[in-house]
């Protein structure tokens, strides 16, 4: 359920998160797929700054590009306070899912 398949490729939210995470201007990454016509799903990711950081999508979408193939570069970001969870930690990718649907801000 969670691997994202965009342009016949599948993608692990796993293997970018962790690209992502990895910026100095980043605390949290969390990665969903969400419904595209032309691509089957976009990687969207969400984002929560690291303490007294600023995030700036065009910095870490050129990171990622140094370090992912094209395909599994996030097509949009969201800088977000809080990732949701779950009573035990785990990242609520559902509402990540739907929030990305319902909401074209924060394109990139």
């Amino acid at each position: 359920k969670d691997m994202i398949k965009t342009g016949g490729e599948n993608v692990a939210p796993a293997e970018v998160e962790a690209v992502v995470a990895s910026h100095d201007s980043v605390d949290m990454a969390a990665v969903v797929g969400v419904p595209d016509e032309r691509w089957g799903e976009l990687v969207v990711a969400f984002v929560t700054p690291a303490s007294g950081a600023s995030i700036d999508p065009d910095v870490l979408d050129a990171f990622c590009r140094e370090r992912l193939a094209g395909f599994k570069v996030p097509r949009r970001w969201h800088v977000v306070d809080d990732l949701p969870r779950t009573a035990s930690g785990k990242v609520q990718r559902a509402k990540l899912r739907a929030a990305a649907t319902s909401s074209r801000a924060g394109d990139h």
